[in-house]
């Protein structure tokens, strides 16, 4: 079956759509989570899941034999959804409420990572993703863990995103209502962190860790 050229495309208010890489690359790399999309034996399934990027592909994991890899690795094209919320719009009227918000829309095949180099380059990438600063900190994955986790890497073939910015647009006779409208700013923060139970306590919180914030992170 031939490619659906216009599956990208926005269609509900246009005016909002971006398809420049770099804006959607963005999106992308600031979230910490993304929806996968696919049909399996007939049923749509989406699964929430970690992501990561390298280049124009978007890297998942899981376990080897797991539906969503087996679905990837027959060929089949998954929808990639991600979704960041920067802010409730409170209109006059509840017509109107509304949120500002980045979003991306991607589509693709992929394949398993099966090269070892590449593979250990991946895993490395899903923790960076995370936390900035952290694989240099931590264990690496041992030969056991290495061969039951799968990754593939999902080409984006046609991706766009969608953004809302900006004030309430209320109907002209409404802003004469005294009913409060704006807009509530949301952002995900980081609380302080929580050291383990089992921590020795002679072990240093690292900088990567105390100075964590998502939105901000380095990438």
């Amino acid at each position: 079956m031939p490619k659906d050229q216009s599956r990208h495309i926005v269609q509900r208010l246009p005016k909002r759509a971006d398809y420049e890489r770099t804006t959607i690359n963005t999106i992308i790399d600031e979230a910490l989570i993304c929806h996968v999309g696919f049909c399996d034996a007939g049923q749509p399934v989406v699964i929430p899941t970690i992501h990561a990027r390298i280049g124009n592909q978007i890297l998942l994991h899981g376990l080897k034999g797991g539906r969503l890899l087996k679905h990837v690795n027959a060929g089949h094209d998954v929808c990639i959804t991600v979704t960041l919320l920067d802010g409730l719009v409170l209109a006059r009227s509840a017509f109107h409420h509304s949120m500002n918000y980045r979003s991306a829309v991607i589509f693709g095949k992929g394949r398993e990572v099966v090269d070892a180099t590449d593979k250990m380059a991946a895993m490395q990438r899903f923790v960076e993703h995370l936390t900035p600063g952290r694989w240099e900190h931590v264990r690496q994955p041992n030969a056991k863990e290495f061969k039951v986790t799968s990754v593939v890497a999902i080409d984006m073939e046609d991706a766009s995103a969608k953004v809302r910015t900006g004030p309430v647009s209320d109907e002209d006779e409404d802003y004469a209502l005294p009913i409060w409208a704006g807009v509530v700013p949301l952002e995900l923060m980081a609380s302080p962190p929580v050291a383990d139970a089992k921590l020795d306590p002679d072990t240093r919180t690292p900088e990567h860790v105390t100075g964590y914030q998502p939105a901000t992170r380095k990438k």
